[in-house]
């Protein structure tokens, strides 16, 4: 998902987003220490996305405080 699609959500939206993509984040961590094959390329799509996700929290957050 894009920045700009994330920032026309609510951040309750972008805080249940948040976690999906932890639990699916540390779903995928724990298949690939168990020895299943994971796309390493999915690992690190996630990765960007929570980081996105928690950009676009952090900017709502210092618009609120500014």
């Amino acid at each position: 998902m894009q920045a700009n699609e994330l920032r026309k959500k609510q951040p309750g939206e972008l805080q249940s987003l948040l976690l999906d993509l932890r639990r699916e984040q540390f779903n995928l961590r724990m298949q690939r220490g168990a020895g299943q094959t994971v796309r390493p390329t999915r690992l690190q799509g996630v990765r960007r996305e929570i980081a996105r996700v928690k950009t676009v929290l952090h900017e709502l957050k210092q618009g609120e405080s500014a």
